[in-house]
């Protein structure tokens, strides 16, 4: 399958929070702090596909610090679908949940595209100066409120949301039962959480890499298998 037909099965946001994630088959989220590592091509063409479709993409600033993020950047393409779907082609902002208000320089690089900072009251007391390059979105006083911050979204007529992660941003979502549709790549690598301290514990230096062995769907479950390259992975 290409990417341009991968695409067509997700050209249908919901109205509400669409999640895209990737997850390493031993469950991680992450090698070395970033995504990255263990993506590719396909999956990063994903990516940027379904921000072409959304309204507002929504990002821990744990995960903006980590991936160095950027305003949203879309092809001429996606800007004339977008126009032709929504009557606007310009690209989605980013909405930050930050309790710091700790975020990369990066974020701001396109003064045109004033990201959004989803955050407390407190934090907007105390630092005033976030408003002159971001738009601040008031969720709670002291600890921000996601289900206060998708209304006030939903409310600003971004009513396609797609969140990014990371993973405790995913986790708070999922508590508060906000979402919507799930995308989940599940990456072909196995990538160890933190090292352990334990003495002359190894540590991985780079994802291991399997290869798919069969995909199975019963009852929409996928069973998977995965087998290290060169090894017979027929029953």
């Amino acid at each position: 399958m290409t990417l341009d037909e991968l695409v067509t099965l997700y050209r249908d946001p919901p109205d509400g929070v669409r999640v895209n994630m990737i997850m390493s088959l031993d469950g991680a989220a992450e090698f070395g702090g970033q995504a990255g590592p263990l993506s590719d091509a396909t999956d990063q063409g994903l990516l940027r596909a379904l921000r072409g479709y959304a309204d507002v993409v929504l990002v821990g600033a744990g995960t903006v610090r980590a991936e160095g993020y950027g305003p949203v950047r879309l092809t001429a393409d996606q800007c004339a679908e977008r126009w032709e779907r929504s009557g606007v082609a310009s690209a989605p902002p980013i909405a930050v949940v930050t309790r710091t208000g700790h975020v990369p320089a990066s974020l701001f690089a396109a003064p045109a595209q004033r990201p959004i900072l989803v955050t407390t009251a407190h934090l907007a007391h105390a630092h005033p100066e976030l408003r002159e390059h971001a738009d601040l979105l008031i969720a709670g006083d002291t600890a921000v409120d996601l289900a206060a911050a998708v209304t006030a979204l939903r409310a600003g007529g971004m009513h396609r949301i797609l969140c990014e992660g990371g993973p405790t941003l995913l986790d708070e979502l999922v508590a508060n039962d906000l979402v919507d549709e799930m995308c989940l790549t599940i990456s072909p690598t196995l990538a160890a959480g933190p090292a352990t301290d334990r003495p002359g514990a190894p540590a991985l230096t780079a994802p291991t890499r399997l290869a798919l062995g069969h995909v199975v769907t019963v009852k929409d479950y996928v069973y998977l298998r995965y087998v290290r390259p060169g090894h017979d992975a027929t029953p």
